[in-house]
């Protein structure tokens, strides 16, 4: 989750390079038999697994729309394409999927520099993109005209985060980020969160990816003896990372929802219980609201346990689904242009217990954040 220092120009290089002149854009056939959504994501490398949950839970939603009778009567399609987590890829991708597969919308890019580098081709073709996997808050300072968000900022988390401790007592704070542009990225977020709540940071440390220097780092964060440790991190190096603090410094660990990927807290064993997560979703073991009575019921059906990692992209697709419905509801054909018409026109919503605000100039939809705790065996508490 990267940022990007490609820039306009270079992006519309790399267009014209792959595709011929922009001002060419996609017709948009009438007589469509299926509605065409395009995914540019990393399915391969070391971090292709951290999506293999959001993308089953994407399918899920996908699937429970289909078998209602799809949008507007045609079935929801989504064209998936590996980037590998490589920006100039993910432009590739990303005009193939407009030019050659006729994608009415893209939907579930999940890298800040890969998102940061297609903005300014989908603004010279018009093309939205909805419910990125990615907060980052740099992504969201400037109003993007065909750019939505479906979950809170990396940056509402950390508020969250902080003001947790804050009423605790807790104020005097260490960061261990990761030795990456993500982690670089977040730093100056914490940092300047931090003091406008009035809280201290008493130590920083960075983290490579690997994780192999988790050891130095822990004991290094232990000489500061802070109040608590934030994260800023997500990937295999977070399981080292936590086990080693747990040995040398001994206080509460706070970390991003983007860390607590099923397969890391089962990988942290008892070193798991008392971690604590943002989570930018609703609890989805909560069963008193009409979405997560959903969720429930299509993962019975797939006979898969239910989970965070499902739910945020079964979520995700459902927030676009409902765009989509929006876009179809005047029965004339979906394209790009209908289909940000359907997602301003979303306004104040509640998605069956998830709150939701759009409008023309408010395309990031959501501030939710809630604080959960790891338990015994690797359940969730709120």
């Amino acid at each position: 989750m990267m940022p990007c220092h490609w820039t306009r120009r270079q992006a519309l290089r790399t267009t014209a390079a792959a595709a011929g002149a922009l001002a060419c854009g996609p017709l948009w056939a009438q007589d469509a038999k299926e509605i065409r959504i395009g995914q540019s994501v990393h399915l391969s490398g070391p971090l292709a697994a951290t999506m293999t949950a959001p993308l089953r839970g994407q399918q899920l939603a996908i699937d429970e729309v289909n078998r209602k009778g799809g949008i507007a009567g045609k079935p929801l399609k989504l064209v998936m394409l590996d980037d590998a987590f490589d920006p100039k890829r993910a432009v590739e991708n990303t005009i193939k999927l407009i030019d050659e597969e006729k994608c009415v919308a893209l939907f579930g890019y999940a890298s800040t520099a890969n998102i940061a580098a297609v903005l300014p081709l989908i603004a010279e073709k018009k093309v939205p993109l909805i419910g990125a996997y990615g907060g980052s808050p740099s992504l969201r300072v400037k109003h993007h005209p065909y750019f939505f968000t479906a979950m809170a900022s990396y940056r509402d988390e950390v508020v969250q985060m902080i003001r947790n401790l804050l009423t605790t007592q807790r104020s005097q704070l260490g960061v261990i980020y990761q030795n990456h542009a993500f982690g670089q990225l977040m730093l100056p977020v914490v940092e300047s969160v931090a003091k406008e709540l009035g809280a201290n940071i008493v130590a920083k440390q960075s983290l490579e990816m690997s994780g192999a220097d988790a050891v130095a780092a822990a004991q290094s964060m232990a000489a500061a003896k802070p109040e608590a440790v934030l994260l800023m991190a997500f990937g295999p190096s977070t399981v080292p990372v936590i086990k080693a603090l747990r040995n040398h410094v001994g206080t509460p660990i706070y970390a991003l929802s983007i860390a607590n990927a099923k397969t890391l807290v089962a990988a942290l064993g008892d070193d798991g219980r008392g971690m604590a997560y943002t989570q930018i979703i609703p609890y989805p073991w909560r069963l008193a609201s009409p979405l997560t009575r959903d969720f429930n019921a299509a993962m019975q059906g797939a006979s898969i346990e239910v989970d965070y990692d499902h739910f945020f992209g079964y979520l995700n697709t459902r927030v676009l689904i409902e765009g989509l419905k929006r876009a179809g509801a005047t029965g004339r054909p979906l394209t790009p242009a209908s289909v940000l018409t359907g997602m301003e026109s979303i306004g104040k919503f509640d998605m069956g217990g998830f709150p939701l605000h759009y409008g023309p100039t408010r395309h990031h939809g959501s501030a939710f954040v809630e604080i959960t705790i790891v338990g015994p065996r690797g359940k969730y508490m709120r």
